[in-house]
């Protein structure tokens, strides 16, 4: 195969039973064993559809975590986790504070990476919250700068990247999706992520969303990863025209459904968009998935959304013979 690979940002959404069985673990009324237990089907399930469908790079759908910084915080020596507050519209998260010198415990994610990957041939992406968005997404009692709390989350995970590589992660994502909260920081954001990615063999990527993509592109190319994989169709693809002007040096992943609304993408509309990104970008550089994360969205839509997203794919690998 020689381009337009298939793959997904990371999480999907937990099925019913998960969710309710999340619900009695926070009141003590189920044990861990018991919550993990639920949490493996929901994984293994997630594992198995994305393979019936034949995306190319699975992920493990984060059924196990329930928010991005919050699941690394609670892994991590140093932090507290506060009471809940909104992150957007009605959305809330348990807020990190960090309270004293931040270390690793031990490996966080790898567990889960390893229980995908036994479950597929296909190469499971490893996933870390990035230290930019765990600093940003934290009150930081300790460090008193923003830029030592993001310096020191980048060393823990550094560590992280290198666990994940060494239980055979072949492609480690590193998400940022607070990239473009303050404009003056993204040089911190660099040194942060090069910090992460240093020395690894692995695919790099860096996920980002939400973001005044204008206002950062001139940090595209200057970002210590592989490929980046961007948010392109709720902005209405309208990046192309500039990526035409000023080439991207690396990969994307180019975001082709909307995860933020209930609509169903046609399959027809899902392969205009394919068509539009390779007028600019080589098949071989040009990975297809979502927007961002689809656990907002239901397990119906979500499934509908993907199952779309892989047949467009696949018509236009088989259109220009890429196949």
């Amino acid at each position: 195969m020689t381009g337009l690979l298939t793959t997904s940002v990371g999480s999907f959404p937990k099925p019913e039973y998960l969710l309710r069985a999340r619900t009695k673990a926070s009141k003590g009324e189920l044990s861990e064993e018991g919550l993990r237990a639920l949490e493996e089907k929901a994984t293994a399930e997630w594992i198995h559809f994305q393979e019936e469908i034949g995306i190319d790079i699975p992920v493990d759908g984060e059924q196990y975590r329930g928010d991005m910084a919050t699941y690394f915080a609670e892994n991590i020596d140093g932090t507290e986790i506060s009471g809940l507050v909104r992150s957007y519209g009605n959305r809330y998260y348990k807020k990190p504070i960090i309270v004293d010198e931040l270390r690793r415990k031990g490996p966080i994610s790898v567990d889960w990476f390893k229980f995908a990957q036994a479950r597929t041939k296909r190469p499971v992406k490893g996933m870390i919250t990035g230290p930019y968005t765990m600093m940003d997404w934290s009150f930081d009692e300790f460090y008193g700068s923003r830029e030592k709390a993001c310096l020191a989350f980048a060393k823990l995970l550094h560590q992280e990247a290198l666990s994940l590589e060494a239980a055979g992660a072949n492609v480690v994502q590193v998400d940022e999706p607070a990239l473009s909260t303050r404009f003056d920081e993204l040089p911190l954001l660099v040194k942060a992520v090069g910090t992460v990615t240093k020395g690894l063999r692995a695919k790099t990527i860096l996920h980002t969303c939400y973001g005044n993509y204008n206002e950062i592109f001139e940090f595209f190319n200057k970002l210590p990863v592989d490929q980046l994989d961007l948010e392109m169709s709720n902005s209405g693809l309208d990046l192309l025209d500039r990526f035409k002007r000023e080439p991207l040096k690396k990969e994307i992943a180019f975001g082709v459904v909307d995860v933020h609304s209930h609509v169903i993408e046609p399959e027809s509309l899902i392969r205009e968009r394919i068509e539009k990104a390779l007028t600019i970008f080589e098949p071989e550089k040009l990975y297809i998935d979502p927007d961002c994360g689809l656990k907002t969205r239901s397990v119906e839509e979500a499934r509908a959304k993907l199952r779309n997203m892989v047949a467009a794919a696949r018509a236009v690998r088989e259109a220009h013979h890429l196949t």
